[in-house]
């Protein structure tokens, strides 16, 4: 793999640490690994690794909180959050705070793989901190324009922050404006994944937040609409 993707595996269970570096070298991805949270907090800031794959429950500090201060500080890394627990609140909890994803121990090391991939960024995106709206940019409704050199998402000229997840959704149905996608073509379209099962409650919550973002009035979206019974849309 040319351009090697670094992951930084954070987890306390030495074996899943061994199988996941073990299976990730073998794709073709360097690791890092962490075997605590504070330790993955340090190591996500000055490694500068591609994915970040987060257990919830560790040592001296849990993955959520790893992931909030991540996110608190503007690093939108891709972050996958790895649970023991079925727990429908330790998946939507993860990502109200900022993750990209999440996936249940035990889980088959081909749908791991699969997600790292479909995670990591396409293209290494760094953009001036004081960047402004620029030539690049798509002005795509009102105020709201999309800088697709950057990465980068524009209110009134201003730059918002979004996760990865968060700007690859916008600029999926922005590009097909009044076009209506259901939950789960949404999930093949901008996850990448080819199932789905429980993941559409991922396509709300990432609505959801990409809504407190980009909306004037979240409670009353100007940009992404939600046509009932039937899936989201970008009204232009």
């Amino acid at each position: 793999m040319s351009n090697q993707k670094t992951v930084l595996i954070v987890e306390d269970e030495k074996n899943i640490v061994d199988i996941l570096r073990f299976n990730l070298q073998r794709e073709g991805y360097n690791t890092m690994e962490a075997y605590d949270g504070a330790d993955g907090l340090e190591k996500a800031r000055t490694g500068n690794p591609d994915l970040i794959l987060l257990d919830v429950m560790l040592p001296k500090m849990i993955g959520f909180d790893v992931c909030k201060q991540l996110r608190a500080e503007g690093n939108n890394v891709p972050v996958i959050i790895l649970t023991a627990r079925e727990e429908e609140a330790d998946k939507v909890l993860g990502l109200e705070i900022g993750a990209d994803d999440y996936i249940t121990k035990p889980f088959s090391m081909r749908e791991l793989i699969a997600r790292v991939g479909a995670n990591i960024r396409r293209t290494a995106m760094s953009a001036p901190a004081a960047a402004t709206a620029s030539a690049a940019s798509m002005p795509v409704s009102g105020e709201l324009s999309i800088n697709t050199d950057s990465h980068q998402v524009f209110r009134s000229g201003k730059a918002i922050d979004l996760t990865q997840r968060e700007y690859e959704l916008l600029t999926f149905l922005a590009s097909h404006p009044n076009k209506v996608y259901s939950r789960i073509a949404l999930m093949e379209q901008v996850w990448n994944y080819g199932y789905v099962g429980d993941d559409v409650r991922t396509v709300d919550v990432t609505v959801r937040r990409l809504r407190e973002k980009i909306e004037v009035d979240p409670a009353n979206p100007a940009y992404i609409l939600t046509r009932r019974g039937v899936g989201y849309y970008f009204a232009v």
